[in-house]
């Protein structure tokens, strides 16, 4: 079944630089090295990520939100493909990262369709985002902002603390998402089981989590 881990704590937490302190430098490798290298179980992984759509269509926070930025799936990642197809089924908006590679900066911008995703230009990352020209599309946060952000990341432990890849970018955007009138958007983390850790060293920068739905055998 899939379980949902919810943090209460709403307060948010800033870091003078983005630096991993040892444990959290050695937490990421151990993580990355083991559950993102290729091999037939990230391969098996994938089958268990069809439980995490219907868990997402049935949740209050989904139902209820109007405007959602959500990530397009790496291939170790809970795949997001049918949830974005239900989003426009649902005439909710959709918005997608476009990361800026030498940066911390992260910007949504709006996708047309699902359809819309073949369109877009595939980074150095192997990451799918609209192109630096592509400047036709509405970033959230000129418009009306957003309601609720799927998360990926490396790991994460039941306080709704994150393990991302070091870059910042979810917690650079969240403090953005703060300064706007809508304020800040529901959170929610798609995670694998054993992506859930005992604990995730944090630093000031961190956001928590609101929530967290991952598979448990």
């Amino acid at each position: 079944m899939w379980n949902s881990v919810w943090n209460g704590q709403r307060q948010v937490r800033y870091e003078s630089a983005n630096i991993f302190s040892p444990y959290k430098h050695f937490l990421f490798s151990l993580l990355y090295s083991a559950f993102y290298k290729p091999s037939t179980e990230s391969h098996e992984k994938q089958k268990m990520a069809r439980p995490s759509f219907l868990q997402v269509i049935d949740h209050p926070k989904y139902q209820e939100s109007k405007r959602i930025a959500i990530f397009l799936s790496m291939p170790d990642e809970v795949q997001t493909e049918e949830i974005i197809k239900d989003i426009f089924k649902q005439g909710k908006e959709c918005f997608i990262p476009r990361y800026k590679l030498q940066s911390n900066h992260m910007d949504m911008l709006k996708l047309s369709s699902a359809e819309d995703i073949s369109s877009l230009a595939l980074t150095s990352w192997n990451i799918l985002q609209p192109s630096d020209d592509d400047t036709a599309r509405e970033e959230a946060l000129a418009g009306g902002g957003l309601d609720l952000i799927f998360m990926p990341g490396l790991g994460f432990d039941k306080k709704g603390n994150r393990l991302g890849r070091g870059k910042g970018y979810y917690d650079t955007y969240l403090e953005r998402c703060m300064k706007h009138p809508r304020g800040k958007p529901y959170t929610i983390a798609l995670a694998f089981r054993e992506q859930i850790c005992e604990s995730v060293p944090v630093t000031e920068n961190d956001v928590p989590i609101d929530e967290i739905l991952y598979e448990d055998c």
